[in-house]
């Protein structure tokens, strides 16, 4: 099954009209992009954009052999420019299947959201998905699919638990391709919109690509070692959520602690918790090097430095004596079984870390002490991890991965 994609971009297109954000200013070249439509082996359309005749020319198409054309967008959404010459548009009622000339088979699916999503058999039985923006499937079980799509679109960044629901039910595996499409200016375009979307393994391409369905060799490779730096504030932990918040189930695990009668650290706590997928699953520890050894889902640990201050705390690190007389020698034997347990760990890992060696010298001998232990915890851990980011005015900065 051949799929060329007439537009990606969100209703409104991509710049909008008249928006003066960064990222409509940005949104040039390849970076631009009309309406999602999608051509289905010159057969099929799906939704339109503005001027199609004109899209699939540039692409070297045309629409001039659609024998169907089925809108996905709410009975509300945009307007449509429709062309002389093509069938009128329609849409499918949830659950009904429809039978094209041309042998594909079209499946309306139910949403959590209006709008109709559309699951394409190609003659050869080769499987797409397509939702509209900002919907997510609804009733969808193990049991009620046939297997993996090949390739799934849909607004990842929008609606990343959409794509988390397609991998707990297994319509979306490690070989199906997931193009992030209905693209919006909420997001700045170029290589920010491609490492988002890379983080929760899917991948964009431009207005007028054409791609083969079931051909997955470009779906980009998950690291299973991540660690996300940055100063207070920075925007670290949001970075750090984002690029788990694809997947269905999550264990977080927070070695913060509780601190009774910190109003401001509850509600610090309570804030982060909100933000949080409500399928994710929260632990408060600092015993991380079990968690890592053992089998599961994905894991976020936030953060290093708490954990490293908890470590300091339970080899009397603070005091002078306690550190040469053993403290030193204690804290580096935790250190390394911590990093060991990261380099052999089995999950899929994201860690969090503050960067603390930026700012003025601390007054203090123990502040020194924390700031340095800290610097080499993230060194040691950084050298383990497949990606490394640095986060800057809730910028992510990739420096390696």
């Amino acid at each position: 099954m051949e799929l060329t994609l007439l537009g990606t971009g969100a209703p409104e297109g991509l710049p909008r009209p008249d928006c003066p954000c960064a990222a409509c200013a940005c949104a040039v070249g390849d970076e631009a992009r009309a309406a999602t439509s999608l051509l289905v082996d010159g057969a099929l359309l799906l939704d339109l954009t503005p001027g199609p005749a004109f899209a699939a020319a540039r692409a070297g198409r045309t629409i001039a052999g659609v024998r169907q054309v089925l809108l996905s967008h709410p009975h509300d959404g945009p307007a449509v420019e429709f062309p002389a010459g093509l069938p009128a548009p329609v849409r499918v009622p949830d659950g009904r299947e429809l039978s094209v000339i041309s042998g594909h088979r079209v499946r309306a699916m139910a949403l959590d959201a209006p709008g109709t999503g559309y699951e394409v058999t190609a003659p050869d039985g080769e499987r797409l998905l397509y939702l509209p923006p900002g919907a997510a499937p609804a009733g969808l079980s193990q049991t009620t699919r046939p297997g993996p799509y090949g390739m799934v679109l849909l607004d990842v960044l929008g609606r990343p638990d959409a794509l988390a629901r397609l991998r707990e039910t297994g319509a979306a595996g490690s070989t199906t391709d997931v193009i992030g499409v209905h693209l919006d200016h909420d997001v700045p375009p170029g290589r920010e919109l491609h490492r988002r979307l890379a983080a929760a393994g899917a991948r964009t391409v431009a207005d007028g690509t054409t791609l083969v369905v079931g051909d997955y060799h470009a779906v980009p490779d998950l690291p299973r070692r991540t660690l996300v730096v940055g100063g207070a504030r920075s925007g670290k932990s949001v970075e750090a959520e984002r690029r788990l918040e694809s997947f269905p189930e999550v264990l977080y695990v927070a070695t913060s602690g509780t601190r009774e009668g910190d109003e401001d650290w509850a509600a610090r706590v309570a804030h982060h918790r909100e933000r949080r997928p409500g399928s994710w699953r929260t632990v408060e520890t600092c015993d991380l090097v079990p968690l890592l050894a053992a089998d599961g889902p994905p894991m976020l640990i936030d953060c290093l430095a708490l954990w490293l201050t908890d470590a300091m705390d339970s080899v009397g690190a603070w005091d002078d004596e306690k550190w040469a007389d053993g403290g030193a020698e204690a804290l580096a034997g935790r250190v390394a079984a911590l990093v060991a347990a990261i380099r052999a760990t089995r999950r899929t890992v994201v860690l969090v870390s503050n960067e603390v060696g930026s700012g003025v010298v601390p007054a203090t001998a123990s502040g020194r002490r924390f700031r340095d232990e800290l610097g080499r915890l993230n060194a040691a851990v950084g050298d383990e991890c497949e990606h490394l980011l640095l986060v800057v005015a809730g910028q992510a900065l990739p420096l390696r991965g």
